[in-house]
């Protein structure tokens, strides 16, 4: 018996790929769940639920605007005050050994709009086309603008700024402001961070 790529397979090795396939079609069916369902409920509370429910952990008085896209919520974790826009999208795909969480949000983080957080991606070196997965954190008091997007194993310092479009490959440093395709340092936050974000929009 081979498999796709013609490599003899044992029994064993068919039966790992069985139940790993079983996975992989239970969370296509979440993430399209979570989407087209509970992603266009206009309620903030009852989407809450249904994401706690579907394994997301959410600090208090956090919340996710409709229309978000969801891969492996069991694995993403949102911290106090933080609001995150409609129509983001949001990965926790892996879990590292030891660790709870592979999307890691902290408090009081403002993500607008279409942002897109990724933490798998191909590998362009790979013979098989093969994922390559590493966790991203974004720490507390982080603003990320309009269509964004943030790759795998990135992690964004307190307090940092990602501008609208930017497409962040590499850390970002606390405080700094960058910009760009790939994102670049283009200034630094100044004041005090001691602030809430206060409420979410309302049916939306």
């Amino acid at each position: 018996m081979t498999d796709k790529d013609g490599h003899q397979i044992t029994s064993h090795d068919l039966q790992g790929k069985i139940i790993r396939r079983l996975q992989a079609y239970w969370l296509e069916f979440t993430t399209g769940w979570l989407w087209w369902g509970v992603g266009n409920l206009p309620w903030h509370s009852v989407r809450r639920f249904f994401y706690r429910l579907a394994g997301i952990k959410f600090g208090r008085h956090a919340t996710i605007h409709m229309k978000a896209r969801i891969f492996d919520p069991r694995f993403i974790t949102i911290g106090d005050d933080t609001i995150i826009g409609e129509r983001v999208t949001l990965d926790g795909r892996r879990q590292l050994p030891g660790s709870t969480s592979f999307l890691r949000i902290g408090n009081h983080v403002d993500i607008a709009s279409e942002v897109m957080i990724w933490t798998s991606e191909h590998d362009l070196d790979s013979s098989t086309w093969a994922a390559r997965e590493e966790p991203v954190i974004i720490e507390d008091y982080v603003f990320i603008g309009p269509r964004a997007i943030i790759m795998p194993g990135v992690t964004i310092g307190r307090g940092a700024v990602v501008a609208a479009g930017a497409i962040v490959t590499k850390d970002v440093p606390a405080r700094a402001i960058v910009a760009g395709i790939p994102a670049k340092k283009i200034g630094e936050r100044q004041g005090t961070l001691n602030y809430r974000l206060g409420r979410y929009r309302l049916w939306q």
